[in-house]
């Protein structure tokens, strides 16, 4: 009799013991998964908790400077600022800035890393100790201890993902290109030889780099008569910095690239680590449009130029342009450039994807219409819009520049009277 209740006593103690190890795997389970969603916080058991996670934290940088001189250069073409359409195109104070709008960052790895935090779980209190709501569909965990393990992988696996950073380059939120998006930084007597100009957004961003643009004066010209054109660059979300002078053979332009690069690994630079050194565009007005050219054809750092009332002399510029860089060419319709442009773009040896673009019904004034200052002025949003595309990766623009009808096509010069007349090959 003795040994019958012995037997039924430890058959019984195995069962109870059995019991609480399934138990002891389903709470662990459960804990695991209350890490992940708020809503599990009161199952977390007295000794369960985990190990804390480190955070990873970002380095701040300083200013920059370096000055020295340089010598000008003569335009050919004899196109100080009086030769534009525009009357009042050197004038100051003819571009107000707006309110800038502050950069979103979203949550880095290291925010999705402390969902797992034991101490997320135990103080609750401070919303920015709680981890990050995944799923509004995470409210309850399956009954079974392999649903539940199933469950908590697949939210890492989204929470993971949404903690990436964004891809390209910065681009203001603003897309019109008419306007000015951000405020921006404009500092003069600045550059390789202390005589140009550098501009770029108040808030830089801290996720993303920023594309770069390297704009030309036309001969003679003092960079500062395209201020407008350098500002509604750089409120895009672009770094831009002006040429002193365009010799129109890319020394200047590569060696403001070369400038630029330095910047961007000074600890003590605004700059420092904020650029994209591979996602250039060049642009510029007459001479400085041929500096354009020529940068794209030999610095492999430039990956588009835009000419603004300008073409090669003998119409042997484009057809240098690799075939995985792109080029366009603006032109008044009374302008000076107006042969050179089209000779330039319609050689037979262009293999690039180009566009010739015109600007036509312009203000009857001196020039009787769009003459050769109208693109760095009347026809600036142009520029914005094929730099967003080129290098901000907005691939929607390329309805507005090639096909049969778009903005840039055969659309109104917004803001402007007249309309755009556009063609385009290799596309």
């Amino acid at each position: 009799m003795k040994s019958k209740i012995l037997k039924t006593m430890v058959l019984a103690s195995a069962l109870v013991f059995m019991n609480c190890g399934d138990d002891s795997v389903t709470s662990a389970i459960d804990n695991y998964a209350g890490g992940l969603s708020s809503s599990s916080v009161g199952e977390i058991q007295p000794g369960d908790e985990g190990s804390s996670s480190s955070m990873a934290q970002d380095q701040p940088g300083g200013a920059s400077a370096g000055n020295e001189s340089s010598s000008s250069v003569a335009d050919p073409w004899d196109d100080p600022c009086v030769a534009s359409s525009l009357p009042d195109a050197c004038g100051s104070g003819t571009n107000p800035l707006p309110t800038s709008s502050s950069d979103a960052v979203p949550a880095s790895s290291a925010d999705a890393l402390s969902a797992t935090s034991s101490a997320d779980v135990q103080n609750p209190a401070s919303s920015s100790d709680k981890a990050p709501v995944v799923s509004s569909s995470s409210e309850k965990v399956p009954a079974s201890s392999s649903a539940k393990v199933e469950s908590s992988s697949s939210e890492k696996k989204v929470e993971s993902s949404s903690s990436e950073a964004p891809k390209g380059i910065f681009l203001a939120s603003g897309k019109e290109e008419e306007k000015d998006q951000m405020q921006v930084e404009y500092k003069t007597r600045t550059g390789w030889d202390g005589g140009g100009i550098l501009s770029y957004p108040k808030q830089l961003s801290s996720t993303q780099k920023h594309g770069v643009v390297v704009w030309g004066p036309g001969g003679g010209t003092e960079p500062g008569a395209y201020e407008g054109m350098i500002r509604r660059l750089a409120s895009h979300g672009f770094v831009v910095i002006a040429l002193k002078e365009s010799p129109g053979d890319a020394s200047q332009a590569i060696k403001a690239l070369d400038w630029l690069d330095k910047q961007n690994k000074d600890t003590n630079s605004p700059l420092y680590d904020k650029l994209d050194m591979n996602v250039v565009g060049c642009s510029g007005h007459s001479m400085g449009g041929l500096e354009s050219e020529q940068a794209v054809i030999k610095d492999k750092r430039v990956l588009t130029a835009f000419l603004n009332n300008s073409g090669d002399w003998n119409g042997a510029g484009a057809n240098k342009v690799a075939t995985d860089r792109t080029i366009a060419i603006l032109f008044g319709e009374v302008g000076m450039e107006k042969d050179n442009a089209k000779n330039d773009y319609n050689n037979a040896g262009v293999k690039a994807p180009a566009c010739l673009i015109e600007m036509t019904g312009g203000p009857r004034n001196s020039e009787g219409g769009y003459g050769h200052g109208s693109g760095s002025w009347d026809g600036m949003a142009a520029t914005v819009a094929w730099m967003r595309w080129h290098l901000g990766g907005e691939t929607e623009r390329k309805a507005d520049f090639v096909g049969s009808s778009g903005k840039y096509i055969d659309g109104s010069i917004i803001g402007k009277q007249g309309k755009w007349k556009t063609q385009c090959k290799n596309f």
